[in-house]
């Protein structure tokens, strides 16, 4: 692989099972926009890109299409392939697939892409979607509108150094790109439902960088969130909260 991985994203290495517990599922709309929009079905092929622990791998695989996972973190791989033992999963990175040019339908990244956004990284995304080819782009954004999300946010966005962060749109300057049309854009609405631990402690513990911190820091957030959790009354003394989020999904094609 010629690409090195930030580093902020050795955090990974530490927080695969973290990351599991913590991630929040994808909206019921997914399936529908991965189907009518990306076009899967039984007779496609798709790369889930950036595919860590296969969070994302099993809306893929239920659309019928052949799909193979691509991660560069062994440890993110040895979960995905535990959970998803019939999907290919090889190690690889954005701009050094190992796949042949014109050889896949689809690609998709979820929650993945403003790791690697780059015009190389795309150029090799082209290379290997056929002509006519789709590139999906998703992720979940924690919905600030809800009053003590910003709060939330604000102790893990103060310590993101310059982990690279889709909230940020930094992602954006990949495109536009010659091999690519302009990105479309689908919205839906989420919830993360379940235990505090899990969907708002497990979720901030599996960010890359705060995974990477010292245990005496991570700590140090842990307490903050529980100061946060006591202060707000959606969420003080409660087993089983909701944390709401926005699905962004994009879509952008390789002319024929």
């Amino acid at each position: 692989m010629n690409e090195q991985l930030h580093h902020s994203a050795a955090g990974y290495k530490t927080a695969a099972d973290t990351y599991v517990k913590g991630r929040p599922d994808y909206p019921p709309q997914v399936a529908d926009w991965l189907t009518a929009t990306l076009g899967l079905d039984a007779h496609k092929t798709v790369i889930d890109l950036g595919a860590g622990t296969g969070k994302f791998t099993g809306r893929l695989v239920a659309t019928g299409a052949q799909v193979i996972a691509v991660e560069p973190v062994p440890q993110m791989l040895e979960k995905l392939s535990e959970a998803w033992p019939d999907v290919l999963a090889v190690s690889g990175t954005a701009t050094d697939l190992p796949l042949p040019d014109a050889s896949v339908d689809v690609v998709v990244c979820a929650q993945a892409f403003h790791w690697f956004a780059s015009q190389a990284a795309l150029t090799e995304i082209a290379r290997v979607l056929k002509p006519g080819g789709k590139l999906g782009l998703i992720w979940n954004l924690r919905d600030t509108q809800v009053s003590w999300v910003p709060k939330l946010d604000a102790i893990v966005n103060a310590l993101e150094g310059d982990t690279p962060r889709y909230y940020t749109g930094e992602w954006r300057k990949a495109f536009p790109h010659p091999r690519f049309g302009p990105l479309q854009l689908q919205q839906f609405h989420n919830g993360h439902t379940g235990s505090p631990e899990d969907v708002i402690f497990n979720r901030v513990r599996s960010t890359s960088f705060i995974a990477a911190l010292p245990d005496a820091q991570r700590a140090k957030v842990d307490e903050q969130i529980r100061a946060l959790i006591a202060s707000e009354p959606q969420l003080r003394g409660r087993d089983v909260v909701t944390v709401p989020y926005e699905t962004a999904a994009f879509v952008t094609q390789k002319p024929l």
